[in-house]
């Protein structure tokens, strides 16, 4: 049997701080990975036959490692990996890079320490060392993403994009937003529902969301509301077979409102549980409520 034939997936997540392994991770949890970050490298050998002994509960795997893992334990990750493929998981290195300029005004912007950086050495040059410590993943990695001048919602879907064809067939990706915030990049579908009632303009449902079922009740007293997911959903169900048949790997729909939290978010979530009855690997992202 082939490694992308084996019925287990492992993913080793790393490459450089600042440059989006914790949103990778997120992302690969929402694909129905069991993700670990920051797991010491020296505990590969201990994990690997955990992960061969129980093929259900470990179907989808992804580990988070980072620079503060020994040189010798991250030089010998590339025959690590070789060795777990032997035992009949795929197992592939996902590796998340970003130029200089950018690592320096993330970490200057959220005020994190780099792991690297110790006593009087400057951010600049942790960065210059971690990536020379990690050169030896990047080379040997199945998928590497630049996250340079991209944000968490662009990166989620650049993983999404990599590791979603090797899942269930197409990914649809339902992402929820708000047009005072600007329409989505590499949206397929857009759809407009600033025309129904606003759950805004109720005092006792404003600082609330459309996944509170508060609000799911007041909108679905509206005719209107019905209406309007009844005809997304239908829509969605005509023509996306006709996508998945073109060899698409998988489309993003955006549904956006004024706020991005109520109305959007509740038919986002609405159409998400109906359409997994044709597409069983839809996604849900909502922009709005994550800020």
């Amino acid at each position: 049997m082939s490694p992308q034939d084996a019925p287990q997936h492992l993913i080793i997540v790393s490459g450089l701080s600042g440059g989006g392994k914790s949103t990778a991770l997120n992302a690969l949890e929402d694909l129905g990975y069991y993700c670990i970050d920051n797991l010491p490298a020296s505990l590969l050998n201990e994990l690997a036959p955990q992960i061969r002994a129980h093929p259900q509960l470990y179907a989808r795997v992804a580990l988070g490692i980072d620079a503060r893992a020994r040189g010798s334990d991250l030089e010998s990750l590339p025959n690590w990996i070789e060795s777990v493929q032997a035992q009949g998981i795929r197992c592939e290195l996902l590796f998340l890079a970003a130029e200089r300029r950018t690592l320096i005004k993330r970490f200057s912007e959220t005020r994190r320490r780099h792991p690297l950086t110790q006593g009087d050495r400057v951010l600049a040059d942790a960065i210059d060392d971690e990536a020379r410590l990690l050169q030896p993943l990047k080379a040997c990695a199945t998928w590497v993403i630049d996250s340079t001048d991209t944000n968490i919602h662009q990166l989620r879907r650049k993983v999404w994009n990599c590791v979603g064809p090797g899942t269930k067939g197409m990914t649809v990706v339902l992402e929820s937003f708000a047009f005072k915030h600007g329409v989505p990049q590499d949206v397929d579908f857009v759809f407009d529902v600033r025309n129904l009632p606003n759950p805004h303009w109720e005092s006792e449902l404003r600082d609330s969301t459309g996944l509170d079922s508060r609000v799911a009740e007041w909108l679905e007293q509206s005719p209107e509301v019905v209406r309007m997911a009844d005809d997304i959903l239908a829509f969605l169900r005509s023509w996306l077979p006709g996508f998945e048949a073109a060899q698409r790997s998988y489309v993003t729909v955006g549904i956006g409102c004024t706020g991005g939290r109520h109305r959007s978010v509740y038919l986002v979530e609405r159409i998400a549980e109906s359409l997994r009855e044709d597409f069983p690997d839809v996604l849900v992202d909502h922009r709005e409520t994550k800020k």
